[in-house]
């Protein structure tokens, strides 16, 4: 058997929704582009490496700058989706299924492993190739492919321009922005949101009383955030510190060696907490690299504190691009902070039992 052909994907849409384009093309052959109408970004993604499943036989190594398609396989969330008979843990529908089932079943079937993750607009002469073949299909809204690579008719600009009215350049919305541009656009309206790639860490608050499954759990919390170091340059996890899995993530991402910020609902909330949580809160809070403190009000009644980390969850799922979330499916604390994210960013929620 020979070794797996090397194939790279993207995808491209001028809006999200709006315009879009497809492509993949093999390093020194092959390679094809198509378009839709009327689409959103993460279906291009989707449709360029079903695509190349498609039209290409035998085994395939795919490399994608999308996490949307990478994550996936690589932390398993399609089981999740099957296992809750294709709803996500919000119990809502999984986004493009349509999509996504087909491509599940040839991954299944052998047809490619774990897409390996490329940064896009990054000087990978391949990655930017396939971009500018999607750019192509998105602004042409035509089909096109080829047996050698193509000719530099069939490339597209570098970068898809931004979707116009006809008196000029339109006010975007965020939902119609790129993750990077959406960071930015949100960090001009509220100076207190950390720079980079924002992974939110929580869940559930009473975990086993377990040592040995607490270290556990440490230590697989550690590895993904490792792992999505890796992806993400700019990665930083946020976490609240509170009793349970915020705590855990805390330590995990000191062990992992990655850039955290500890986010705190109001000055000194420790106050209120049970002696044991209290000194483990100081202590890691002493060894953040940076806080946000998100109300200068402290509150005054149990009520008032309950309502302000419920603004304060409220915030993280608003400028979230990743979470992770400990919950065993049962604990109500756990259930509520996990559909709150599922909702926030369906597609890009990870779910982990209390014992890994």
């Amino acid at each position: 058997m020979g070794a797996p052909t090397i194939v790279y994907t993207d995808g491209a849409c001028s809006g999200n929704p709006g315009p879009g384009g497809w492509a993949w093309a093999v390093p020194g052959g092959a390679w094809a582009r198509g378009h839709a109408a009327h689409t959103t970004n993460q279906r291009m993604e989707l449709q360029a490496v079903l695509s190349a499943t498609e039209m290409l036989e035998g085994e395939l190594d795919i490399v994608t700058d999308s996490t949307y398609v990478a994550n996936c396989f690589r932390d398993g969330w399609w089981r999740g989706w099957e296992k809750r008979g294709w709803r996500n843990a919000a119990k809502q529908p999984v986004a493009n299924r349509d999509l996504w089932e087909p491509l599940i079943e040839a991954h299944k079937a052998g047809r490619f492993g774990v897409p390996r993750w490329v940064k896009g607009h990054s000087g990978d002469v391949m990655n930017d190739l396939v971009d500018r073949l999607a750019v192509a299909s998105s602004l042409q809204g035509d089909d096109a492919s080829g047996d050698t690579p193509p000719s530099p008719d069939e490339l597209g600009p570098a970068d898809a321009p931004s979707v116009r009215s006809a008196t000029g350049p339109a006010s975007p919305r965020l939902a119609e922005l790129d993750p990077a541009a959406r960071r930015a656009e949100r960090r001009k309206r509220d100076g207190r949101i950390p720079e980079g790639t924002l992974l939110v860490a929580g869940g559930m608050r009473d975990l086993p009383d377990d040592d040995a499954g607490h270290a556990a759990l440490r230590r697989h919390l550690a590895e993904l955030f490792a792992g999505y170091a890796q992806l993400h340059d700019d990665l930083r996890v946020l976490t609240g510190l509170r009793a349970g899995a915020e705590a855990l993530a805390g330590e995990a991402a000191l062990e992992a060696e990655v850039d955290w910020v500890a986010v705190l609902p109001w000055p000194d909330p420790q106050e209120h907490m049970r002696s044991a949580d209290r000194d483990r809160f100081v202590a890691l809070r002493r060894l953040a690299p940076a806080e946000v403190v998100l109300e200068r009000k402290v509150p005054a009644t149990r009520q008032d504190r309950a309502k302000g980390l419920n603004r304060r969850d409220a915030w993280l799922a608003s400028v979230a691009d990743l979470a992770v979330m400990v919950w065993d499916e049962v604990d109500a604390a756990g259930r509520e902070m996990t559909v709150r994210f599922e909702k926030a960013i369906p597609d890009d929620v990870v779910i982990i039992p209390p014992t890994p």
